[in-house]
């Protein structure tokens, strides 16, 4: 199979799949430039209310495909940063389930998402340094809000890699599991995320990466969505809330419920 970015969307969660095995699921310029479409697709789905990247068999991704660099380095890194941008501007719930080595770009792009769980053993580097790379500030910028401004420096610097345990501690990872627990907590998790408000979610991820000026258009999706009504009403009535819903009784997901 050529390397490609695979696809599925299964109980209201997609799943993308960095597939290029024969070199460690490294990102060749093509799949590099298949992510910002496929994302478009998937944020317009109204079936998804979550996405989850992860990588073929036991990698994630090893960065970018070094071919890639030697044959027009400064492409290379545009279309690296437009994938990143995307993955980050996606307005629903993003996680990074980490497998094996999280390296260069495969680094880049779970920093892009909103949170990542990695099974134990897990490697991660952000390596330009040892390939004499300046790191797009966007990349860099990211990476600092992540784990502070020393260990982003430290990993920038040295390009060496960290192990879960480190990357735990410095806010690199949310989560740690056990080997092979992985896939059980990630369904588990985006389950939850499944049913909780798209609302609250896509204002909150709004808010969080630094858009802070909508207070009033959320407000406004908020009297139009009916979340606040449902979550109200449904604690009261002791059940479990049916998000995403107009007021009227309109379709779930999509635009009608502030995302």
């Amino acid at each position: 199979m050529e390397p490609q970015l695979l696809h599925e969307v299964t109980d209201a969660v997609a799943t993308v799949v960095v597939h290029h095995p024969a070199k460690r699921n490294a990102m060749t310029a093509a799949m590099w430039r298949s992510l910002p479409p496929l994302l478009d697709a998937l944020a317009a789905d109204p079936r998804v209310r979550a996405l989850v990247l992860t990588g073929e068999g036991g990698t994630f991704c090893a960065g970018a495909d070094i071919s890639t660099l030697r044959d027009s380095p400064d492409e290379a890194q545009r279309l690296a940063v437009l994938a990143e941008e995307a993955l980050a501007a996606f307005p629903k719930p993003t996680l990074a389930a980490v497998r094996g080595h999280c390296v260069g770009g495969g680094a880049q792009l779970a920093a892009a998402c909103d949170l990542r769980f990695a099974e134990a053993g897990a490697l991660f580097g952000v390596t330009p340094a040892k390939l004499g790379i300046v790191y797009p500030a966007s990349a860099t910028r990211r990476l600092v809000s992540l784990v502070g401004p020393a260990t982003a420096k430290f990993l920038l610097f040295s390009g060496e890699l960290i192990d879960t345990e480190r990357a735990l501690r410095t806010g690199l990872v949310d989560e740690v599991l056990p080997e092979g627990e992985l896939d059980k907590r990630v369904a588990e998790f985006t389950r939850t995320l499944t049913v909780r408000s798209p609302l609250t979610q896509a204002a909150a991820k709004e808010f969080a990466n630094g858009r802070t000026d909508r207070d009033a258009h959320w407000a406004e999706q908020a009297r139009g969505s009916g979340d606040t009504a449902e979550g109200v009403a449904a604690f009261l009535e002791r059940r479990a809330p049916r998000f995403g819903r107009r007021p009227s009784g309109g379709a779930e997901g999509g635009p009608a419920s502030g995302e």
